[in-house]
């Protein structure tokens, strides 16, 4: 795998409230952004695979409705994690 438990842990602690803390939107958001990206990095080289292309879609989607759903709840949260991030919408 791309990512070992040590480089998720800190992911979660950086975006999350500590290193165990997977379920928070915060936490989620920043591990599917990485993924995303290497996701992306692998469809620049693997033109044709289209499998990785359809989950990358997917991948995409998912975190905007979590995105969404961050908007709707708490406002402050949801700009917080769009800036450090460095999404847009």
């Amino acid at each position: 795998m791309y990512l070992t438990l040590e480089e998720k842990g800190k992911l979660f602690a950086k975006h999350g409230k500590d290193e165990k803390d997977s379920g928070s939107a915060e936490g989620q958001i920043a591990l599917m952004t990485k993924r995303i990206e290497h996701i992306s990095q692998h469809l620049k080289t693997n033109r044709k695979d289209f499998n990785s292309e359809r989950s990358l879609v997917k991948l995409v989607g998912k975190r905007r409705n979590l995105l969404d759903y961050l908007m709707k709840k708490d406002i402050m949260r949801y700009r917080a994690i769009v800036k450090e991030l460095g999404l847009r919408k």
